[in-house]
Formats: structure tokens, sequence, C-alpha cells
């Protein structure tokens, strides 16, 4: 900003650095020819000169998340401290210098997903106290049994959304490839899934070694009680700690040092460790090279070792959500949007996945919703009878409709629960106070449906909000003064008469619905298209954060937004939000495109866009190439079947199952498997003439109950 440099030519400039952990600019360089070419430019030249005396430096002052520093005297005599924005006191040293100095420091972490857990629980038990007395036995989330079959199935399918710490793509992805079947593996899960683990190889080395694909050997027999539950890996720094003090003697004290000094990767105090390691070695009758081997394997790994009962936490809450999700759907997903009753896109996002489950959801109500999402209808849990495809229904939170403020809603609740169910718009407004029930308010409901009930029409109930509002505080100020005429018990009880409006057409309900709740609630303008999306589309915008930076996607969705720009050419050009079922992605139209497809823009039918995605700071972007109505997609017809196969975790079992399926429904279509390796490249290949395949809706679901959601894509 200061050397006036537009952010478009810096973000280039950034993208050229590659995405190795702890890299300098001066490496970088070295290892990308083209910067070479980029400091011709004298501004370049500048910028990276003044980023170079930059690097290291302390960006900003920052605070620990949980951090609480707790000592004897008040802090002020042992440490500097300093005010943050809201008044919090902190420290000016940073957590190793309170250390050093002789403070205790703690770290105190609060999990939103504790209360979401906690919040289940409390549904679960409502809901087995209304049950015959045979069955009431609270549930308790602490005797839950660690083995269960069910659990172990939902993650191998990768049905993680809203499964603690298991939800993103990538993560998705390495749950589907190794199949987790025991608590081990999720705690091994935790520790591997980090950028230094992933980079180094160690994840696919791991699921290669646990489904048999490489032999596991010990350099020692003593090592295998040590690393027989990861494969003979080592994930943890206990694991390091255990290695010390059975190969060499080491004391607990000792060990933890160890563990530490290899933490840093300071080679001094390496070579200083190295010498006591070898000597106790050596006194334990162990071979002075295995041994050296053995100290340099540890050095090797514990630079991305984990702390395993870290770990081990958190994939205990990642058990209990998915145990949770697996067997009270209903409750849980409940509990869930409760937690994120704020944050649309999160809503967004779990109703999806909830209605994907097999729930309902109702919209809200003003006789039935409270401030949260509530169950209202519990899943049949004998024998694990689901009725059709509906397990259950959960309520809509009215804290989740825009201009509905908590003062609003304890309004609502006090009134019907005081003075009885509403039966009309009118009947709200006569019972609920005014002064905390606005019109704002009053409008938000009726958009969203709240009112559907009452059997009147959205149109006409929004054109006589004024008048009705009016009326019903009129009624409330006689009553406060007690001063009725002799015909006020009639005129109390005569609803007003709702003008005779026609009903809006169903995109104008649709757009008012996304309007006070941020989305579509009772429809979706791509529902009747979902399966033409999932045929012709590569990715959603959900998963587009498992694709790399620059890789060429397909998207199918509706415009939510449009913004035309003039370039410095003085070219049209625009930037579209693309919605589809699970969110949505800033689309760039550069001239050339906008010049041959501007009519498209205009519309609100489907649009398939292919483009290049842009990954940054600021989120996901898509640059299109071509954009197409999905229409005239469709006319095209497919010419191709894709079947995208991760190589690890990749079984002659699962190819078999793949293959069979593929001769059940002869066509004449080809396939390609679009073959992906652990260094993210990917190879095309043809499954040959004589497998040709039509390419049905029941194919897709069964290749991709095998190989895991949106593993096949139609050309």
């Amino acid at each position: 900003r200061v050397l006036d440099i537009p952010y478009s030519e810096v973000d280039k400039v950034a993208k050229l650095v590659p995405n190795t952990l702890n890299i300098t600019l001066e490496e970088a360089m070295q290892q990308e020819p083209k910067f070479k070419e980029l400091i011709k430019d004298p501004r370049m030249a500048e910028l990276i000169e003044i980023a170079k005396s930059l690097e290291g430096q302390v960006r900003h002052a920052s605070k620990h998340a949980a951090g609480v520093v707790i000592s004897e005297e008040p802090l002020t005599e042992y440490v500097p401290l300093y005010k943050g924005p809201k008044n919090e006191i902190t420290t000016q040293f940073d957590m190793k210098g309170v250390e050093k100095i002789g403070l205790v420091k703690f770290d105190f972490l609060g999990l939103r997903t504790l209360t979401v857990i906690n919040k289940a629980v409390e549904t679960i038990n409502t809901g087995l106290a209304k049950a015959p007395l045979a069955q009431v036995e609270s549930f308790s989330i602490n005797r839950i049994p660690m083995d269960d079959e069910k659990t172990y199935e939902l993650l191998a399918r990768g049905e993680t959304a809203g499964v603690f710490q298991f939800e993103s793509s990538g993560m998705r992805d390495t749950v589907i490839k190794m199949k987790p079947q025991c608590f081990e593996d999720l705690i091994a899960l935790g520790a591997l899934y980090r950028p230094g683990p992933l980079a180094g190889g160690m994840v696919d080395d791991f699921i290669k070694r646990k489904k048999g694909a490489t032999k596991i050997t010990y350099e020692l027999p003593q090592l295998e009680p040590i690393l027989k539950d990861t494969y003979g890996v080592i994930v943890y720094q206990e694991q390091v700690m255990q290695i010390s003090r059975t190969l060499a003697g080491y004391s607990l004290g000792q060990a933890d040092l160890l563990r530490r000094a290899m933490g840093k990767k300071d080679p001094e105090v390496m070579a200083k460790e190295k010498v006591p390691f070898l000597e106790g070695a050596k006194k334990q009758g162990i071979d002075v090279k295995k041994a050296e081997a053995i100290f340099d394997l540890m050095a090797k790994f514990a630079e991305y070792g984990f702390n395993k009962s870290h770990s081990a936490a958190y994939a205990l809450i990642s058990y209990q959500t998915a145990y949770l999700k697996a067997h009270y759907p209903v409750e849980y997903m409940a509990a869930l949007l409760t937690s994120e009753v704020q944050d649309t896109d999160k809503v967004v996002k779990y109703i999806y996945e909830a209605r994907e489950m097999g729930i309902v959801i109702l919209p809200p109500d003003v006789n039935e919703s409270r401030w949260d999402f509530t169950v209202v209808e519990a899943h049949k849990r004998d024998n694990n009878v689901e009725t059709g495809n509906t397990i259950g229904s959960v309520r809509f939170g009215l804290a989740a409709v825009k201009n509905v403020g908590s003062s609003a809603i304890e309004a609502m609740i006090e009134a019907r629960e005081a003075k009885g169910a509403f039966t009309s718009l009118a009947d709200l407004c006569k019972k609920v106070d005014q002064r905390r029930v606005n019109r704002r308010v009053v409008e938000a409901l009726v958009k969203c449906g709240a009112f559907d009930f009452t059997g009147a029409r959205r149109a006409q109930m929004t054109e006589a909000i004024d008048m009705v509002m009016a009326e019903a505080s009129k009624y409330q100020e006689q009553e406060s003064v007690g001063q009725f005429s002799i015909f006020a018990s009639i005129d109390g009880h005569r609803e007003p008469g709702l003008p005779d409006v026609p009903e809006w057409k169903e995109s104008k309900l649709l757009a008012y619905e996304k309007e006070s709740v941020g989305f579509y609630l009772s429809g979706h303008p791509l529902a009747a298209f979902q399966a033409d999306i999932a045929r012709y589309g590569t990715a959603t915008t959900e998963t587009l954060d498992s694709f790399p930076d620059g890789k060429e996607v397909t998207v199918c969705g509706i415009i939510a937004g449009l913004k035309q720009k003039i370039t410095k050419k003085n070219e049209k050009m625009a930037i579209m939000n693309l919605e589809d079922l699970s969110g949505t992605v800033e689309v760039i139209v550069f001239p050339d495109l906008y010049k041959t497809s501007q009519h498209m823009l205009l519309t609100d039918t489907p649009l398939v866009v292919v483009g290049t995605l842009d990954k940054s700071e600021q989120g996901n972007k898509i640059k299109a190439l071509r954009l197409h109505l999905l229409t005239d997609v469709k006319k095209k017809g497919t010419s191709r079947v894709d079947i995208k196969l991760n190589a690890t975790g990749l079984t002659q079992e699962d190819l078999v199952k793949v293959k069979d399926i593929l001769l059940r429904y002869k066509g004449d279509i080809p396939v390609f498997l679009r073959l992906r390796n652990p260094t993210r490249k990917e190879s095309l290949i043809s499954v040959g003439r004589e497998i040709r395949v039509n390419p049905t809706e029941q194919l897709i679901s069964e290749i991709e109950a095998v190989l895991g959601a949106g593993a096949v894509s139609l050309g």
C-alpha cells in the first residue's frame, strides 16, 4: 500500500513463494526462477528488498487465546503489563519469557463444541423422560462405548459435517482413505493432520502401513510395544520419551529435555544430547550403529511430533460428536444449528447436511419456535427403525431470523405462555409488548413464514401490518386503563379483515425468505437441479478448499449478486456471487468472456461456471474461463464419465467393487479414471473400450458409496 503497488500485483508475487513451512524469502528466490524476471522491475526489486528487512520482525502485539499467568504477588512486581483494545490486561512478555522469569502459565481452552455436546445430551434426556418408564435411563456422554461400530462406519463414509476436527474437506478425504477402526486411529489422525506431517508424507506412509501396503518393521524388538499402535511410525512426543527411556535408560526428566531439544531442532543441543543417548544405549547392550540410526530417526520425526495427551483429548471430543451424530442425529443437529445461530453460512451448511440425513427442518412458527433450534419429533430408537427417509424434525430457531432480537423472542414466549397460543397476526400484535416486538420484527416473521399456520397469505399479512399493529396498539391502550366501550368484548375478538391481495410468486416468496433468514427455507431455486449439479460439476462451494490453487473447476449455481465494473481500458467486466446448495463463491468474469456471455448474467436460471480457482487469505474465488446455461449443457448430453481415485488408501478390493458396478450398468459412454497420487498430481487413465456405461443416478450413487461423495463427474 505504501509503495502504491496494486493488490493484484502483490498477490502474484506472494503466490510465487512455495508453500513450504518456515521458508525464507531468500530460499524462495533460489527455488522459483520467476523471481529473477520479477526483480528486473525496479518497483518489485524495492518491494522484495523491504520485505527482506521486515522478515522475522514482530508483526504486531497479540494475545494467547487461553493463556493465564498466575503469580504469588501482584503481576506488576514481576512483569510489565499492557491494556488491550478491550481493556484486557496482558503481559508484555511472551509465553517463553513469562516462564523464564519463573511465573506459572496455564492454558484454559474453551470449546464451543462442549456446549453443543451438553445441549444435545440435555435434549436426549428430555426425550427419554417422556418415554415409557422401562426406557427411562438417563443418557450420559461419559458412558458411551469407545468401540461403537456405527460411529466408525459414519467416519469411514466421510459423513463428518459437524464432527469436531473432521469437518474440513482435506480431513474428510484423509478419514475416508484411512477408515479409522479404533480410538487410537483417531488420536493419530489429529496428530498427523498438520502442515509438517502432511508435507513430509507421514500421513500417506501411516495409511499405507495401516492397510498393509507397506511392511511394518522395527529396528529393534524393544521398539515394537512403543510403536505398535502407530504402525511403526513415530507420531507422538511421548514415543520419543519412551524410546529414550527404554533404549538409553533416561529418567523422565532427561527424556523430556531430549523431547524439547528435538522439537526445537537446535543442531548444537542435538549434538550434545546424542552423546549421553549413545552411551546409555551402549550400557543397555544395544549396538552403537543401530542406536545412532534410531537417534537420527527420532530427531527426524520429533520435528513433526505432537503431544499425544493433547491429541487424545481432542480425539475424544471428535468421537463423542461422531457418536451423537450416528445415534442421536436429530438432537445433535438441533444443538449444532443452535450453536451457530448467528453464522448464516454455517446454518445453511448444517441445514443442508440435516436434510441429507433425512431430518425435516420445519420453518419458523410464532407458536412453536423458541430462541434455539428444537427437536419436534425424535427418531424412533426401537431397533433404530426409521420412518421412510425421515428420521425426525427440527423446528427453526427464532434467533436465526434477521431483525428478531432476543428481547422480541422473550416477549413472544412470555405472551404465549401467559395468554395462550397466537391464533393470527392480529392476535399476536394484541398479546405482545409492541415496544419489544416492533414492525420490523413482525415483517421479518411474516416473510420467513412464521405465520403460515394461520392460512393467510404472506402478501396479505405484509400489506396489513401497519393497520393490524395500529388496531392492536389501540386495544392495548384501552386494556391498560380499563376503558372499554359497551361493544369492547365483541370488538376485541373481531379480527381486522386482511386485504384481498394475491400471493407473491414463488421466486419472490423465496427471495423474502432469504432476506429474513439469509437463505432459502421452504425451497431452493436449485433444488430441482440437484442431480444435474452433481452430474456436471466437479466441485461445490463447500469442496473448493480441497482443490489446489490454480486448479480448473466446474461449479453449478445461480447468481445471488452481480456487480458490473469498468476496467482501465474502458471495458466492462463483472464480479458475481454464485450460490449453490451449500454456499456462495465469488466469480470474476473478465472483459473478453463478459462480451460473449453477458446475456447469461441477466438471468436467474442455473449456470455452469468453468474457471481457475484463486485461493487467498480473503477466501476462494473463481476466475471464469467459460460460462454455460445448465439447460444447454444438459441438451448436449454426457460424453464421458470421470471417476476420481486417491492412490493413497486405495485397495484392490475397492477397484474390484468399482469394476463390478461399471459392468452392471453397460452402455455407450466411455469411462476415465482420474488417479491422484500423494504429490497431488493427477493421471488420466481410460478403462478401455470393453467397459462403457449408461451413467444413471444409481451408477453414480453406488460408486460414490465405495469411493466417497463427489468421486464421479460427467463431462
